[in-house]
């Protein structure tokens, strides 16, 4: 039976990371899964539970609240009729596949690795972030045919071995090629619900070792983090909306790509072993 005092200092941790996911999502429009990873690495890490599958249980655990956010974000961008629909059809078989494939590569790899890719990953999204304009085009239509089948199964591997849904690669991917930024954060939504089910079902059979992973964990999902950050983002994403309404995020989202930045360069250098 895990030790009382720390379960609850879990418990804690846990609910001032879904909080802060919470607010990050509603203020700057970012997938918590791009918080939550390296959050829960560096918590799980702090409580006792390193191990050379933790990076595959934090990834695991942030694709299954993505599975939540992003079908609520989806639902609620419908109702503004704000979707793509055609995007999602065209699009879906191909980031669901990529999306297995990453649950594959993942599954095999040590937790040095997969830090090793979130930090290169993380550094590559923050840049865009800090330095992406909307005016930048690679074409006036989304692709089809091979061009498609291309890249549609690299959203998906890349946002699993990130543990992220759609937003950070999909939302630049459709504003690229013509598609508004409205339009291509709702759509997003979507992409994260077609990454998010395949992978988690495959992480839920993923073996790990019982003495080194943190306790209600099942396959490489984690009970206790799921539920907690859950229900915080469902309290503190309406404050970060009202907080985005009430300001200018476009400097705040910059210095979020700078945070990202440092947290990824410093994942980066856990992995290298520095």
């Amino acid at each position: 039976m895990p030790d009382t005092v720390l379960l609850l200092q879990m418990l804690g941790l846990l609910m001032v990371i879904g909080a802060i996911a919470g607010v990050l999502a509603g203020l700057l429009g970012v997938g918590g899964g791009i918080v939550l990873v390296a959050a829960f690495f560096y918590a799980f890490q702090t409580l006792g539970y390193d191990s050379p599958q933790l990076m595959q249980i934090c990834l695991a655990t942030s694709l299954a609240t993505i599975i939540v956010t992003s079908v609520r974000s989806v639902l609620s961008h419908h109702a503004k009729g704000a979707v793509d629909w055609q995007i999602l059809k065209t699009w879906a078989p191909g980031i669901a596949i990529g999306a297995i494939g990453g649950v594959m590569v993942a599954s095999s790899l040590r937790s040095e690795t997969l830090q090793a890719i979130f930090g290169v990953l993380g550094v590559t999204v923050g840049l865009y972030m800090a330095f992406g304009r909307a005016t930048w085009r690679l074409g006036e239509a989304m692709p089809g045919g091979l061009i498609r089948a291309a890249l549609s199964p690299v959203v998906g591997f890349l946002s699993v071995l990130m543990g992220i849904g759609g937003g950070s690669f999909g939302v630049p991917l459709m504003t690229l090629f013509g598609r508004p930024i409205h339009r291509a954060v709702a759509t997003a939504a979507g992409f994260g619900v077609l990454i998010a089910v395949p992978s988690v079902i495959g992480f839920l059979l993923v073996p790990v070792d019982p003495v080194s992973r943190p306790p209600f964990t099942v396959g490489a999902v984690n009970g206790v983090a799921f539920l907690v950050v859950i229900a915080m983002t469902l309290i503190t994403t309406p404050l970060g909306v009202r907080m985005a309404h009430a300001m200018n995020p476009a400097p705040l989202k910059r210095v979020f790509a700078v945070f990202l930045i440092v947290v990824a360069l410093n994942m980066l250098r856990k992995a290298l072993g520095w």
